[in-house]
């Protein structure tokens, strides 16, 4: 069973140990804006005055760094609409001399990395037209080529747009996750809840999509084969979402859960919750007006 092809990511949630610093670098630096705040938790999106949400930040004081070699995020990714959005956020980012984890351009898109104060990774990118995909074997063809940016800037100069935040369209594109066992990994994600595989990265990464995407789940076993999960008051990831087009495909995944001895959870409001093999935490929900969720409400 194929997953829906409009299936799409939804909001992640992070724990933050200092959520005061956390807000300062989500907005200041990255452009994102507060849209509901209460006791220890903030939602974050791109128009203040909307319930559509990218990111929420659960404080939590006693939370300890995540350990590198534990299965959890990898990197969350904002997409943004356009190059020159890419090209904003960046000068933004430069300007502000944020050190980055990198730069590349994979062929299917292009993008920037680097951490927050928690040490979460995020990447930020741009498509590039699925027209200009290619495909090997029946798989997308992607690379980690460098980032031309003096082509970047150059686009950015003749526009000559200011940076003014995050810009309308922009969402979470992708998520990409350690996990200790790409067999098991693939098992769970493409077997049961039915994304597709686009790439096969060696035989330490896996991209999974739904409606022929490069990628909507980022899979990989660089923490460790055989990592286990964070200890349970660690920063980093506390679920992502992935959004249904409708009831049914809820319904449908239930079935495929529960028929595999998947515990769900029906949250009380709307969706499903869920973990995968490695204990990272999902939400589904098929709701089309966003909802301000803590799953531990």
């Amino acid at each position: 069973m194929t997953i829906h092809p409009d299936t799409t990511l939804g909001p992640v949630c992070l724990t933050v140990s200092d959520l005061e610093r956390s807000l300062t670098f989500y907005t200041s630096l990255l452009g994102l804006k507060a849209i509901k705040r209460i006791k220890g938790i903030v939602y974050l999106g791109v128009n203040s005055q909307s319930s559509e949400h990218l990111l929420t930040l659960v404080e939590r004081r006693d939370a300890v760094q995540k350990q590198p070699d534990t299965t959890g995020l990898y990197h969350f990714a904002i997409l943004v609409p356009s190059r020159v959005d890419l090209a904003l956020a960046l000068r933004k980012l430069t300007d502000k001399n944020y050190p980055l984890e990198g730069a590349a351009d994979h062929l299917v898109s292009e993008a920037i990395y680097l951490k927050d104060p928690e040490g979460n990774g995020i990447e930020i990118y741009r498509d590039r037209p699925r027209n200009e995909w290619q495909r090997v074997d029946g798989l997308l063809k992607m690379a980690t080529n460098p980032l031309d940016l003096p082509s970047l800037f150059a686009d950015l100069d003749q526009i000559k747009r200011s940076w003014t935040g995050m810009p309308k369209d922009t969402k979470i594109g992708h998520i990409h996750l350690h996990v200790s066992d790409l067999g098991k990994a693939e098992k769970f994600y493409v077997d049961i809840l039915g994304f597709e595989v686009t790439i096969r990265y060696e035989l330490s990464a896996l991209f999974l999509s739904a409606g022929g995407y490069h990628h909507h789940i980022g899979l990989n076993t660089w923490a460790g084969t055989g990592a286990g999960p964070p200890q349970g008051n660690s920063t980093g990831l506390r679920y992502f979402t992935i959004r249904l087009p409708d009831t049914l495909e809820e319904e449908k995944l239930v079935e495929r859960l529960t028929s595999n001895k998947i515990e769900v959870h029906r949250h009380r409001e709307s969706g499903l919750a869920f973990d995968d093999p490695f204990k990272n935490s999902i939400f589904v929900s098929s709701d089309t007006s966003p909802r301000f969720l803590e799953l531990s409400e």
